[in-house]
């Protein structure tokens, strides 16, 4: 196959999926490194991972709260009817 038989589109993918990776790499290598700087352990309690795995949870949690209408703690109830005063 030569380049003419290739479409934009699937040149392009390729180039996207490698700056995507090489910016994800940049971005832990520079949390492992802020980490060892600061001496904070990258396992174990209180570590870089266990930080991290920490946000991502509560923040799937959250979306999927949100995404069911469902009330977070403390957030009052949700009703699906209307309700009328007793008189």
């Amino acid at each position: 196959m030569t380049s003419e038989n290739v479409s934009e589109s699937e040149a392009g993918e390729p180039t996207k999926a490698v700056s995507a990776k090489a910016m994800d790499d940049q971005l832990i290598d520079e949390l492992v490194s802020r980490a060892q700087a600061e001496g904070l352990q990258l396992t174990g309690e209180g570590g870089l991972l266990q930080q991290l795995t920490k946000r991502l949870l509560e923040d799937r949690a959250e979306r999927l709260r949100h995404h069911l209408r469902r009330p977070s703690v403390g957030d009052p109830p949700v009703t699906t009817t209307p309700v009328t005063p007793l008189v």
